[in-house]
């Protein structure tokens, strides 16, 4: 018998967002800004300040041109200079306040954005994480996020300000020379509507190179996460250079991306700037013909600039808005991503306490990522309260799948799983977890103390009770070996454990929860003989009272089962105790023959 029932599916391709089109995606962003308005006021604020003490300044230009170098205006000159060391001061007050407000929002918005994300995120069934890679969950979490705040804390920043600075820039033209302002209206369309259309394909490569980028990110987290079975299988040159040829592709990617962009910024300064020249050239026509003072044509010929440059740099900042916006969409897309695992409108409650009784009526099941193949197969059963239950059978039976679905990971395609008479399905999956205790094949640790490791999910818990559940679990001694005891930061993913050691926090962690209900999936299959009978001690103490369902392919743990369940294909085609099952001469007499060393 394989160690486990191998059906659970396997992670299947990254979903592709659509490229987006336009920037409507970043207006998921302004609920996060609208709860620092004061601030996000305040910087506005800060922003029209600094506009409008840049606007003065051609103002003052023009009166010294016309006014303080004629003969009797020279006393002016120094009342003019003066004026702009002020008007100066402002700006340079205003920007650095506009500076500081909006790169604190722009940090705000995005921590708050990623803990968001983070909680939808592990509110998200199995089933999502069945068909999506965990590296491309976290580009989206954290390189996507980190866009967003250069957009919100730099992008927008700048595009508001060039937005008032040109506005205003292009009102102080008109007003200066409405006839050559007019020649300018004449050229806007010229400028625009290039930059308009080509604006489309920077959008559709910055889209896919954010994409690439989480590809070569999914891969290299994959393969970090297994680096023992990498090296194992002496894979380092197979995976480095599939990693080498994403991140070229993603280079590439980036630099078709960086190019248009490049382009794009090329057109609008050569056509922005060329259709300045040749109005200047106008303007210098009518101080020459007498129409125009050479104070006015400056004060123009310095707002035409101011114009030029806020639109040329909306030009720049607009591609940056742009791939904000689609990581914008590619984060709206996690958040409107539903849980199908959730809890009714109205959830009914457990009567409590809760015995333990569980029952499968009918129940048929294939994973949503393999909806072809049927794993559970019209399965019926039913678990006493207090009652131990071993589930054996060949890899693929169903064993594992009977766990998640008690979990209420998976609801069934058909059927009904009850526990104390209640409908799984009208429960609160949260409360229904709460009173199950899970010891998997393979236990998660993190990387955290021993002592935070056991008390996970139960924060609350006091130094006494987690030592104590240490000690039944048969950890305790290993643990105090420890320089540190129970404070050892155990390293990511428990790599500095043996398995055994890892097994046992695992169970200490399960009997901390001290739940109603206990499944245990292959809970001794990581350790040698000696803790395996130590285990197996803690385990007999730990199922006492408790409803108790085990995955089992050794003797010892089959031994302290009131009933064992045979299945295959998806169903359970033999019960009984264990002389019984061998006396039937059935499935079990073959797999305790071959495996269990029986006969």
């Amino acid at each position: 018998m394989a160690k486990r029932d191998q059906t659970e599916p396997a992670t299947g391709g990254t979903p592709k967002a659509k490229p987006s089109r336009d920037v409507r995606p970043l207006r998921a962003m302004l609920p996060y800004v609208v709860r620092y308005r004061v601030r996000f006021a305040m910087a506005l604020v800060a922003l029209v300040t600094a506009a409008l003490a840049t606007l003065a300044l051609p103002l003052a230009v023009r009166r010294m041109i016309d006014f303080g170098f004629s003969a009797d205006g020279t006393h002016l000159i120094d009342l003019y200079f003066m004026v702009l060391l002020i008007v100066v001061g402002v700006l340079a007050l205003a920007s650095a306040s506009r500076f500081y407000l909006v790169t604190w929002l722009g940090e705000r918005v995005v921590s708050d954005l990623r803990a968001e994300v983070f909680s939808h995120l592990t509110r998200l069934s199995p089933a999502f994480y069945d068909k999506t890679q965990s590296g491309e969950v976290m580009s989206r979490l954290t390189a996507d996020t980190t866009q967003i705040k250069a957009a919100v804390g730099a992008s927008m920043s700048i595009a508001l300000r060039n937005l008032v600075l040109g506005v205003g820039a292009a009102s102080m033209m008109v007003v200066t020379s409405p006839r050559l302002s007019a020649y300018v209206l004449v050229v806007i369309p010229v400028i625009v509507l290039p930059l308009v259309a080509f604006g489309r394909s920077v959008r559709k490569r910055s889209r896919h190179a954010q994409d690439t980028l989480a590809d070569a990110s999914a891969f290299a987290a994959e393969q970090i996460g297994a680096v023992r079975t990498m090296q194992a299988f002496s894979a380092e040159q197979v995976s480095a250079k599939r990693f080498s040829d994403s991140v070229e592709k993603a280079f590439n990617a980036a630099r078709s991306s960086t190019a248009a962009r490049a382009v794009l910024t090329a057109i609008a300064l050569f056509l922005v700037f060329g259709s300045v020249v040749m109005v200047l050239w106008a303007g210098a026509q009518q101080v020459l013909d007498g129409n125009m003072t050479p104070g006015r044509l400056s004060q123009f010929v310095l707002y035409s600039a101011f114009a030029a440059g806020a639109l040329g740099e909306l030009s720049q900042v607009w591609g940056e808005v742009q791939q904000a916006a689609g990581a914008a969409g590619r984060l709206s897309e996690l958040l409107d991503t539903e849980p199908e695992i959730v809890a009714p409108e109205n959830p009914s409650s457990l009567s409590l306490p809760v015995v333990g009784a569980i029952g499968f009526e009918k129940v048929r099941f294939a994973y949503p990522a393999r909806k072809d193949q049927l794993i559970l197969n019209g399965v019926s059963l039913s678990v006493a309260p207090g009652e131990r239950v071993a589930l054996v059978g060949p890899s693929g039976a169903g064993k594992s799948t009977i766990l998640q679905l008690i979990m209420r990971y998976y609801d069934p395609d058909s059927g009904t799983i009850t526990l104390d008479r209640s409908d799984i399905s009208r429960l609160d999956p949260k409360a229904l977890r709460e009173e199950i205790a899970l010891v998997p094949q393979d236990p998660v640790v993190f990387a955290a103390s021993v002592r935070e490791n056991i008390a996970y999910g139960q924060p609350k818990a006091s130094n006494d009770a987690i030592k104590r559940a240490a000690r039944l679990a048969r950890a305790d001694a290993f643990v105090t070996a420890m320089a540190e005891g129970y404070d050892t930061v155990i390293g990511e993913r428990g790599n500095t454990l043996s398995g055994g050691q890892r097994q046992r926090i695992a169970i200490a962690r399960a009997i901390l929860k001290n739940a109603p209900i206990l499944l245990l999936d292959e809970a001794t299959s990581s350790l040698d003989a000696e803790s395996e009978r130590l285990v197996n001690e803690a385990l007999v103490e730990l199922m006492r009272g408790r409803t108790t369902i085990v995955i089992a392919h050794r003797l010892a743990t089959v031994l302290n089962c009131d009933r064992i369940l045979v299945m295959d294909q998806g169903r359970i085609v033999e019960t009984g105790t264990h002389g019984e099952l061998l006396k039937q001469g059935g499935l079990y007499s073959r797999l305790a023959e071959l495996q269990f060393n029986v006969g």
